[in-house]
């Protein structure tokens, strides 16, 4: 392997902005190729960020022979990510690529299989975990300090007028955002899906084409709950971005507004109607190389690449947290409960 890697982007629309700015500021990776369905749209990119002598084009096959890159950035919409994939993977690249994983459960195991066909890693980029806060909450989670967990909830409510295509986009709540509360529910709980049961409506006064609004309970490894409200047509009292979490343990509870506040308490002495209950100081916690969002990613994915370890989203795992989504639709289309496989 050359000293730098050697990496295509494919897909130049708006987020490829944040990617090319976090793949400039890591010294040992060389942007060689853009790609996009439309020509001039890679060749802007290449002009805005100074990459003179990155090859462009609309053709991936074309681009990937011409510049033998290391690893492939995939930024195209979700329907294109199997494809994108594949291809990458089928001529020996490393992948890491927007989320979801794929539009599919079908789609998404068929990269799988190439990823591990091919001997190469294809990770996702799920940037809320790469946020010092929620890694913060776990380190404390996993110290034990609440006890085993039993239940995990979470409430996303934004009033998002985004106009353009999420307007008319069903699943709108579930497919475009709840990967990363879900994401998040699995990160902090360390339980993975088994079950769901998921209720999607469309409430009045909502500027959406199909149901923005969903409650999902969710049946976890371990026998812990993980129950999910959330609404895109909320408007007043929003909640951030991160939701709002409540976390509760054989032994205390933990609440986070996905902000700076976070509270823990636990059983200081039992034997009453209601124990008697301690404030307990969350520590700080040193997320290392892990923050920062995609600029985390991007150098955790590249650091993995060199050593040949596996980074943290990789395919095999965050297909988990795809299975959830994919779940939930399913049991809101069909109303009953659904199992949850990968």
């Amino acid at each position: 392997m050359a000293d730098r890697l050697k990496a295509v982007l494919v897909g130049c629309g708006g987020m490829s902005r944040a990617w090319l700015k976090a793949a400039a500021e890591i010294p040992d990776l060389e942007l060689v190729g853009l790609v996009d369905l439309r020509e001039e749209a890679a060749r802007q990119r290449a002009e805005e960020y100074g990459l003179d002598s990155a090859a462009t084009g609309t053709d991936l096959a074309a681009v990937l022979e011409q510049t033998a890159p290391d690893v492939v950035f995939d930024c195209t919409i979700p329907e294109s990510h199997v494809g994108v994939t594949v291809e990458a993977l089928r001529r020996g690249c490393h992948v890491l690529g927007e989320k979801p994983l794929a539009d599919s459960m079908e789609h998404a195991r068929q990269a799988v299989a190439a990823a591990e066909q091919a001997g190469r890693i294809y990770a996702v980029i799920q940037n809320r975990r790469y946020d010092p806060r929620i890694r913060r909450l776990r380190a404390f989670l996993a110290s034990g300090a609440l006890g085993p967990l039993t239940t995990l909830n979470s409430d996303f409510y934004i009033g998002a007028h985004f106009g353009g295509f999420r307007d008319r986009m069903e699943h709108v709540l579930l497919l475009d955002m709840a990967i990363h509360t879900f994401d998040a529910a699995r990160f902090l709980s360390g339980a993975d899906p088994v079950a769901v049961y998921c209720k999607e409506w469309n409430p009045s006064g909502s500027w959406y084409d199909h149901d923005a609004s969903a409650i999902a309970v969710f049946e976890m490894t371990g026998g812990l709950v993980y129950t999910y409200r959330g609404s895109w047509c909320a408007e007043g009292l929003n909640t951030s971005w991160e939701a709002d979490w409540r976390v509760i343990g054989e032994r205390g509870s933990l609440t986070w507004d996905g902000g700076e506040d976070m509270r823990a308490q636990v059983v200081s002495e039992a034997g009453e109607f209601r124990s008697k209950l301690a404030d307990v100081e969350i520590p700080p916690h040193d997320p290392g190389e892990k923050f920062g969002g995609h600029a985390g990613l991007l150098r955790e994915f590249v650091r993995c690449v060199r050593a040949g370890e596996t980074p943290e989203t990789v395919c095999t795992d965050n297909i988990k947290s795809l299975a959830m989504v994919f779940g939930a639709i399913e049991s809101a289309e069909t109303g009953r409960r659904v199992e949850i496989s990968w």
